[in-house]
């Protein structure tokens, strides 16, 4: 049975939406930014931690700079008879050096794994005996990144979580004349 999700007010959301925005912002700023007292906003951003709502706070390095300038997307599928190993092939992988991100799919593939590297070999070689190589694994298809672009960085000032969540209006039947 899933938990119940917390109550978050606007003061929350907004708090929320800054950290998401610039998870280095200081308590001063972000205390200003949400106009609250920053005793106010730090017994928040505590409470928020607590709850589970705010996980953690990540730097977004730049991966040419540390020698690592090819990124791929590597859909994965494993074998119907290893449907039971999808949690622990998970596990694994995602705790491989050149893995980002691990994303566990609904649909054709199983998973997206994200990962960075030195060379276009180095991903070949990672590929090849980390990803293909296990027995669970059915396919492997590998997509190069040419560039990314984080949602979240690029997140408006004046925006909030009510504009992500309100519905988008449909599109009805084209019309032909």
């Amino acid at each position: 049975m899933a938990a119940e999700p917390p109550h978050l007010d606007e003061t929350d959301e907004r708090i929320v939406w800054e950290l998401t925005r610039d998870g280095r912002l200081s308590n001063k700023d972000l205390a200003e930014r949400i106009g609250v007292a920053p005793s106010t906003c730090l017994a928040r951003v505590r409470a928020l931690r607590e709850a589970g709502v705010l996980r953690s706070f990540h730097a977004a390095p730049d991966w040419d700079a540390l020698g690592l300038p090819v990124q791929a997307i590597v859909a994965v599928r494993l074998k119907a008879q290893a449907r039971a190993q999808i949690r622990s092939y998970a596990q694994r992988v995602v705790t491989l050096p050149n893995v980002l991100n691990v994303f566990f799919l609904g649909g054709a593939d199983d998973f997206f794994i994200h990962v960075a590297c030195a060379s276009t070999s180095q991903l070949r070689d990672f590929v090849a005996a980390e990803l293909s190589m296990d027995d669970s694994v059915a396919s492997t298809q590998t997509n190069i990144v040419f560039d990314h672009l984080s949602g979240m960085e690029h997140m408006a000032e004046s925006g909030s979580w009510r504009d992500v969540r309100a519905a988008i209006p449909s599109v009805g039947p084209a019309r032909v004349r």
